[in-house]
Protein backbone atom coordinates (compact mmCIF):
# COMPACT_ATOMS: atom_id res chain seq x y z
CA UNK A 1 0.00 0.00 0.00
CA UNK A 2 1.12 3.47 -1.48
CA UNK A 3 1.79 5.75 2.01
CA UNK A 4 -0.61 8.14 2.81
CA UNK A 5 -1.43 11.38 1.17
CA UNK A 6 -2.67 13.84 3.21
CA UNK A 7 -4.14 17.10 2.78
CA UNK A 8 -6.76 19.07 4.39
CA UNK A 9 -9.43 17.19 2.27
CA UNK A 10 -8.03 13.85 3.53
CA UNK A 11 -7.61 14.55 6.92
CA UNK A 12 -11.12 16.22 7.25
CA UNK A 13 -12.65 13.08 6.04
CA UNK A 14 -10.49 10.79 7.95
CA UNK A 15 -9.30 8.82 4.95
CA UNK A 16 -5.78 7.70 3.76
CA UNK A 17 -6.07 9.12 0.16
CA UNK A 18 -8.03 12.12 -1.29
CA UNK A 19 -10.16 10.07 -3.70
CA UNK A 20 -13.66 10.19 -3.88
CA UNK A 21 -16.05 8.51 -5.61
CA UNK A 22 -18.80 10.58 -7.56
CA UNK A 23 -22.25 10.53 -6.44
CA UNK A 24 -22.90 8.72 -9.79
CA UNK A 25 -26.66 7.71 -10.06
CA UNK A 26 -28.10 4.43 -10.32
CA UNK A 27 -24.69 3.20 -10.53
CA UNK A 28 -23.42 3.90 -6.55
CA UNK A 29 -24.00 1.11 -4.25
CA UNK A 30 -23.30 -0.30 -1.18
CA UNK A 31 -20.47 -2.71 -3.23
CA UNK A 32 -19.06 0.14 -5.07
CA UNK A 33 -18.77 2.92 -2.17
CA UNK A 34 -17.64 0.37 0.34
CA UNK A 35 -14.89 -0.94 -2.52
CA UNK A 36 -13.55 2.63 -2.08
CA UNK A 37 -13.68 3.58 0.79
CA UNK A 38 -11.81 -0.02 2.11
CA UNK A 39 -9.36 0.71 -0.18
CA UNK A 40 -8.69 4.48 1.65
CA UNK A 41 -10.70 6.37 -0.75
CA UNK A 42 -14.41 7.99 0.06
CA UNK A 43 -16.95 5.93 -1.27
CA UNK A 44 -20.68 7.10 -1.93
CA UNK A 45 -24.04 5.74 -1.69
CA UNK A 46 -26.32 7.15 -4.79
CA UNK A 47 -29.93 8.09 -3.66
CA UNK A 48 -30.77 8.69 -7.14
CA UNK A 49 -32.32 5.59 -8.43
CA UNK A 50 -32.97 4.41 -4.40
CA UNK A 51 -36.90 3.35 -3.87
CA UNK A 52 -37.57 5.07 -0.49
CA UNK A 53 -35.82 5.79 2.35
CA UNK A 54 -35.69 1.63 3.82
CA UNK A 55 -33.77 0.70 0.53
CA UNK A 56 -30.76 3.40 1.74
CA UNK A 57 -30.70 2.07 4.97
CA UNK A 58 -30.52 -1.10 3.59
CA UNK A 59 -26.99 -0.46 1.69
CA UNK A 60 -25.68 1.85 4.64
CA UNK A 61 -25.90 -1.44 6.41
CA UNK A 62 -24.50 -3.27 3.91
CA UNK A 63 -20.97 -0.93 3.33
CA UNK A 64 -20.59 -0.87 6.80
CA UNK A 65 -20.49 -4.96 7.24
CA UNK A 66 -17.63 -4.81 4.40
CA UNK A 67 -15.63 -1.78 5.79
CA UNK A 68 -15.49 0.43 8.85
CA UNK A 69 -14.02 2.51 6.45
CA UNK A 70 -15.68 5.95 6.15
CA UNK A 71 -18.31 6.74 3.57
CA UNK A 72 -20.93 9.43 1.89
CA UNK A 73 -24.60 9.30 1.10
CA UNK A 74 -24.95 11.90 -2.04
CA UNK A 75 -28.57 13.74 -2.33
CA UNK A 76 -29.59 15.78 -6.01
CA UNK A 77 -31.30 18.49 -4.91
CA UNK A 78 -34.29 20.33 -6.86
CA UNK A 79 -35.64 17.06 -8.11
CA UNK A 80 -37.16 15.47 -5.82
CA UNK A 81 -38.15 15.79 -1.78
CA UNK A 82 -34.90 14.44 0.27
CA UNK A 83 -36.07 15.18 3.45
CA UNK A 84 -36.82 10.92 4.23
CA UNK A 85 -33.85 9.73 2.77
CA UNK A 86 -31.51 12.47 4.45
CA UNK A 87 -33.21 11.55 7.94
CA UNK A 88 -32.00 8.17 7.60
CA UNK A 89 -28.54 9.19 6.81
CA UNK A 90 -28.56 11.41 9.80
CA UNK A 91 -30.09 8.74 12.42
CA UNK A 92 -27.51 5.93 10.34
CA UNK A 93 -24.47 8.72 11.73
CA UNK A 94 -23.55 8.13 8.27
CA UNK A 95 -20.18 10.60 8.17
CA UNK A 96 -20.40 12.19 4.94
CA UNK A 97 -23.46 14.05 3.18
CA UNK A 98 -22.74 15.20 -0.32
CA UNK A 99 -25.48 17.85 -1.93
CA UNK A 100 -25.29 18.32 -5.79
CA UNK A 101 -27.73 21.00 -7.60
CA UNK A 102 -30.12 22.93 -6.36
CA UNK A 103 -29.42 25.32 -3.10
CA UNK A 104 -27.70 23.36 -0.34
CA UNK A 105 -28.06 25.89 2.14
CA UNK A 106 -31.08 24.68 4.05
CA UNK A 107 -30.06 21.32 3.85
CA UNK A 108 -27.16 22.17 5.42
CA UNK A 109 -28.49 23.91 8.43
CA UNK A 110 -30.94 20.71 8.45
CA UNK A 111 -27.50 18.82 9.01
CA UNK A 112 -25.83 20.81 11.12
CA UNK A 113 -22.74 19.37 12.69
CA UNK A 114 -23.81 15.94 12.40
CA UNK A 115 -21.70 14.93 9.05
CA UNK A 116 -19.19 16.75 6.69
CA UNK A 117 -21.08 18.07 4.06
CA UNK A 118 -19.69 18.12 0.82
CA UNK A 119 -21.37 20.42 -1.98
CA UNK A 120 -20.84 20.18 -5.55
CA UNK A 121 -20.25 22.98 -7.49
CA UNK A 122 -19.04 24.53 -10.50
CA UNK A 123 -17.01 27.89 -10.35
CA UNK A 124 -15.83 30.32 -7.84
CA UNK A 125 -19.31 31.94 -7.23
CA UNK A 126 -20.95 28.54 -6.32
CA UNK A 127 -18.27 27.96 -4.18
CA UNK A 128 -18.72 30.69 -2.48
CA UNK A 129 -21.85 30.71 -1.63
CA UNK A 130 -21.68 26.70 -0.48
CA UNK A 131 -18.90 27.65 1.90
CA UNK A 132 -20.89 30.81 3.11
CA UNK A 133 -23.57 28.19 3.92
CA UNK A 134 -21.26 26.20 6.14
CA UNK A 135 -19.79 23.62 4.08
CA UNK A 136 -17.39 21.77 5.05
CA UNK A 137 -15.60 21.24 1.34
CA UNK A 138 -16.68 21.60 -2.49
CA UNK A 139 -15.90 19.64 -5.39
CA UNK A 140 -15.35 21.98 -8.44
CA UNK A 141 -16.44 19.90 -11.65
CA UNK A 142 -15.09 21.43 -15.25
CA UNK A 143 -16.70 21.27 -18.91
CA UNK A 144 -14.64 17.97 -19.15
CA UNK A 145 -16.60 16.09 -16.79
CA UNK A 146 -19.42 13.74 -16.83
CA UNK A 147 -22.84 13.96 -15.67
CA UNK A 148 -24.11 17.68 -14.58
CA UNK A 149 -21.87 20.21 -15.47
CA UNK A 150 -21.80 23.72 -14.40
CA UNK A 151 -23.95 26.32 -17.14
CA UNK A 152 -19.97 27.98 -18.21
CA UNK A 153 -17.62 25.82 -20.31
CA UNK A 154 -14.91 26.43 -18.17
CA UNK A 155 -12.10 23.78 -17.90
CA UNK A 156 -10.94 21.95 -14.70
CA UNK A 157 -7.76 23.38 -15.06
CA UNK A 158 -8.85 27.07 -15.06
CA UNK A 159 -11.49 26.38 -13.22
CA UNK A 160 -10.29 24.85 -9.79
CA UNK A 161 -7.48 27.37 -9.15
CA UNK A 162 -9.93 30.50 -9.51
CA UNK A 163 -11.94 28.28 -7.00
CA UNK A 164 -9.14 27.81 -4.59
CA UNK A 165 -8.36 31.73 -4.52
CA UNK A 166 -12.17 31.85 -3.63
CA UNK A 167 -12.64 30.03 -0.46
CA UNK A 168 -10.88 28.84 2.57
CA UNK A 169 -12.70 25.54 2.83
CA UNK A 170 -11.04 22.28 0.92
CA UNK A 171 -11.63 22.40 -2.54
CA UNK A 172 -12.12 19.10 -4.88
CA UNK A 173 -10.91 19.07 -8.67
CA UNK A 174 -13.80 17.20 -10.77
CA UNK A 175 -13.97 16.72 -14.59
CA UNK A 176 -11.16 15.17 -16.73
CA UNK A 177 -9.66 12.68 -14.05
CA UNK A 178 -8.96 9.52 -13.89
CA UNK A 179 -5.41 8.21 -13.02
CA UNK A 180 -2.46 9.18 -10.93
CA UNK A 181 -1.10 11.99 -12.54
CA UNK A 182 -4.79 13.99 -12.52
CA UNK A 183 -4.53 13.55 -8.98
CA UNK A 184 -0.62 14.97 -8.86
CA UNK A 185 -2.27 18.12 -11.10
CA UNK A 186 -5.50 18.48 -8.92
CA UNK A 187 -2.59 18.96 -6.04
CA UNK A 188 -0.58 21.16 -8.06
CA UNK A 189 -3.18 23.30 -8.69
CA UNK A 190 -4.46 23.84 -5.02
CA UNK A 191 -6.93 21.81 -4.70
CA UNK A 192 -6.65 19.33 -1.87
CA UNK A 193 -7.94 15.73 -3.34
CA UNK A 194 -10.29 14.93 -6.33
CA UNK A 195 -13.85 13.41 -7.23
CA UNK A 196 -14.08 11.18 -9.94
CA UNK A 197 -17.02 9.78 -11.75
CA UNK A 198 -16.26 8.18 -14.94
CA UNK A 199 -13.66 6.07 -13.71
CA UNK A 200 -15.65 4.68 -11.44
CA UNK A 201 -18.25 3.85 -13.43
CA UNK A 202 -15.89 1.85 -15.46
CA UNK A 203 -15.10 -0.90 -12.62
CA UNK A 204 -15.89 -4.09 -11.31
CA UNK A 205 -18.51 -3.12 -8.12
CA UNK A 206 -20.17 -0.26 -10.22
CA UNK A 207 -23.92 -0.92 -10.95
CA UNK A 208 -23.43 -0.51 -14.42
CA UNK A 209 -24.33 -3.20 -16.98
CA UNK A 210 -21.32 -4.44 -19.28
CA UNK A 211 -22.38 -2.43 -22.23
CA UNK A 212 -21.71 0.62 -20.40
CA UNK A 213 -18.89 0.02 -19.15
CA UNK A 214 -17.27 -1.46 -21.95
CA UNK A 215 -18.77 1.65 -23.93
CA UNK A 216 -16.23 3.41 -21.68
CA UNK A 217 -13.03 1.53 -22.59
CA UNK A 218 -14.25 2.23 -25.71
CA UNK A 219 -14.61 5.87 -26.16
CA UNK A 220 -12.52 8.71 -26.72
CA UNK A 221 -13.58 11.94 -25.56
CA UNK A 222 -14.85 13.21 -28.65
CA UNK A 223 -17.55 10.44 -28.51
CA UNK A 224 -19.33 11.88 -25.71
CA UNK A 225 -21.73 15.02 -26.25
CA UNK A 226 -23.24 17.92 -24.13
CA UNK A 227 -27.39 17.16 -23.71
CA UNK A 228 -30.01 19.61 -22.16
CA UNK A 229 -28.28 22.77 -22.20
CA UNK A 230 -31.64 24.22 -23.40
CA UNK A 231 -33.15 23.18 -19.99
CA UNK A 232 -29.52 24.98 -18.22
CA UNK A 233 -28.93 21.28 -17.00
CA UNK A 234 -26.44 20.57 -19.10
CA UNK A 235 -24.60 16.98 -18.57
CA UNK A 236 -22.10 14.85 -20.82
CA UNK A 237 -23.31 11.68 -21.89
CA UNK A 238 -21.94 8.53 -24.19
CA UNK A 239 -22.82 10.00 -27.70
CA UNK A 240 -25.56 7.93 -29.21
CA UNK A 241 -28.93 7.59 -31.47
CA UNK A 242 -30.90 8.57 -28.22
CA UNK A 243 -28.23 11.60 -27.58
CA UNK A 244 -28.06 12.86 -31.13
CA UNK A 245 -31.77 12.72 -31.76
CA UNK A 246 -32.03 14.91 -28.41
CA UNK A 247 -30.02 17.26 -29.30
CA UNK A 248 -31.61 17.64 -32.87
CA UNK A 249 -35.19 18.00 -30.58
CA UNK A 250 -33.40 21.02 -28.90
CA UNK A 251 -31.41 22.24 -31.80
CA UNK A 252 -35.21 22.44 -33.11
CA UNK A 253 -36.80 24.18 -30.19
CA UNK A 254 -38.17 21.20 -28.57
CA UNK A 255 -39.73 22.79 -25.28
CA UNK A 256 -39.30 21.17 -21.72
CA UNK A 257 -42.77 19.14 -22.06
CA UNK A 258 -41.02 17.63 -24.61
CA UNK A 259 -37.93 16.92 -23.70
CA UNK A 260 -38.24 16.38 -20.08
CA UNK A 261 -39.80 12.70 -20.52
CA UNK A 262 -36.80 11.63 -23.07
CA UNK A 263 -34.25 12.48 -20.10
CA UNK A 264 -36.51 10.75 -17.39
CA UNK A 265 -34.45 9.08 -14.84
CA UNK A 266 -36.58 5.23 -15.71
CA UNK A 267 -34.87 6.46 -19.53
CA UNK A 268 -31.34 6.78 -17.94
CA UNK A 269 -32.05 3.43 -16.54
CA UNK A 270 -32.43 1.79 -19.93
CA UNK A 271 -28.77 1.98 -20.24
CA UNK A 272 -27.30 1.82 -16.90
CA UNK A 273 -29.16 -1.36 -16.06
CA UNK A 274 -30.39 -3.08 -19.69
CA UNK A 275 -27.25 -2.08 -21.25
CA UNK A 276 -29.48 -0.72 -24.10
CA UNK A 277 -27.00 2.58 -25.26
CA UNK A 278 -28.76 2.90 -28.19
CA UNK A 279 -32.23 4.09 -26.52
CA UNK A 280 -30.90 5.88 -23.46
CA UNK A 281 -28.41 8.54 -22.66
CA UNK A 282 -25.86 7.28 -19.79
CA UNK A 283 -23.35 9.50 -18.44
CA UNK A 284 -19.82 9.66 -19.27
CA UNK A 285 -16.69 12.13 -19.29
CA UNK A 286 -14.13 13.06 -21.68
CA UNK A 287 -11.63 11.26 -19.30
CA UNK A 288 -13.10 7.87 -21.05
CA UNK A 289 -9.94 9.20 -22.87
CA UNK A 290 -7.85 7.90 -20.18
CA UNK A 291 -9.62 4.69 -19.13
CA UNK A 292 -8.36 1.29 -20.48
CA UNK A 293 -10.06 -1.26 -18.68
CA UNK A 294 -12.10 -2.07 -16.28
CA UNK A 295 -11.08 -2.75 -13.14
CA UNK A 296 -11.88 -3.41 -9.27
CA UNK A 297 -12.35 -0.08 -7.52
CA UNK A 298 -9.99 -0.82 -4.85
CA UNK A 299 -7.00 -1.22 -7.69
CA UNK A 300 -8.41 1.95 -8.94
CA UNK A 301 -7.84 3.43 -5.70
CA UNK A 302 -4.34 1.98 -5.03
CA UNK A 303 -2.90 2.47 -9.04
CA UNK A 304 -4.04 6.01 -8.40
CA UNK A 305 -2.08 6.45 -4.96
CA UNK A 306 1.02 5.11 -6.88
CA UNK A 307 0.94 6.91 -10.11
CA UNK A 308 0.60 10.51 -7.99
CA UNK A 309 3.92 9.19 -6.00
CA UNK A 310 5.75 8.28 -8.98
CA UNK A 311 4.47 11.47 -10.45
CA UNK A 312 5.93 13.40 -7.33
CA UNK A 313 9.23 11.69 -7.70
CA UNK A 314 9.59 12.59 -11.54
CA UNK A 315 8.89 16.10 -10.68
CA UNK A 316 11.01 16.21 -7.97
CA UNK A 317 13.85 14.87 -10.07
CA UNK A 318 13.29 17.69 -12.62
CA UNK A 319 13.16 20.66 -10.40
CA UNK A 320 16.31 20.55 -9.06
CA UNK A 321 17.18 23.79 -7.10
CA UNK A 322 19.70 26.20 -8.66
CA UNK A 323 23.03 27.55 -7.00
Amino acid sequence: MSAPILTRASRLLGIRYPIVQGGLARVARAELCAAVSAAGGLGQIATAGLDGPEALRAEIAKVRAATDAPFGVNFPLGRTDITAMLEVALEEAVPVIALTAGNPAPWIKRIAGRAKVLVLIAGPELAKKAEAAGADLVATVGYEGGGHLGLGDETTMVMVPRVVRAVSIPVLASGGIADGAGLLAALALGAEGVEMGTRFVASVEARAHARYKQALVESQPQDTAIIKRSLRQPGRVIRTAYTEALNAREAAGAGPEELVPLIAGEVNEIGVGEGRLAESYVWAGQAVGLIEEVLPAGEIVARMAREAHAGLARLRAMLQPTG
